[in-house]
């Protein structure tokens, strides 16, 4: 079985992909220790692997709810997907916490952290130069983030740390909940 398929097959099973990016998380090696030593999860651990299973999935202006993809509007009027908000609400939904649809009202819907302590499922925080930040994406940990990008891309993971533009306009961190 190639890479590719691995993660074809957890794609389309979405409740194995949910266990694998759980074990993923903790300090278990395979999804069945993860259920065996039912260490419990943070929010923030559990945020990130419902975000995880929206890898691929269209970026939607103004899209994304608490239960998942929707339309969006505007220009995203016909894409069912998520914007950045849109996703990093619809993940710590899966937490039980719940935030508003807008990246300025998130900024605001939680505890501040510093980068250097920030942990998985903390939102970090980017452009609007003295205004609103304008892009949230979620923090996966090891420098990575999850997050809808932009109009014709999809959900992905990125090294935010690595990438010019996203160290110059961070605006911060905050931990929901």
């Amino acid at each position: 079985m190639t890479k590719h398929s691995v993660f074809l097959w957890l794609t389309l099973h979405p409740a194995l992909l949910i266990s694998f990016v759980i074990a993923l998380l903790t300090t278990a090696t395979t999804p069945a220790q993860a259920v065996a030593t039912k260490k419990a999860l943070t929010r923030g651990q559990i945020a990130a692997a419902a975000a995880l299973t929206q890898l691929g999935v269209s970026f939607s202006w103004g899209g994304g709810s608490s239960k998942g993809p929707t339309l969006g509007i505007g220009r995203g009027s016909r894409t069912r997907g998520f914007d950045c908000s849109g996703l990093t609400l619809y993940a710590w939904s899966r937490a039980g916490v719940r935030l508003s649809h807008y990246t300025g009202a998130q900024y605001r819907q939680g505890r501040r952290i510093p980068l250097a302590a920030r942990r998985t499922g903390d939102l970090l925080f980017f452009g609007g130069g003295t205004g609103a930040p304008t892009h949230v994406a979620l923090y996966l940990g090891r420098d990575l983030m999850i997050h809808a990008p932009k109009t014709g891309d999809v959900v992905r993971k990125t090294r935010f740390l690595n990438i010019p533009y996203y160290r110059a306009t961070f605006r911060g961190a905050v931990r929901p909940g």
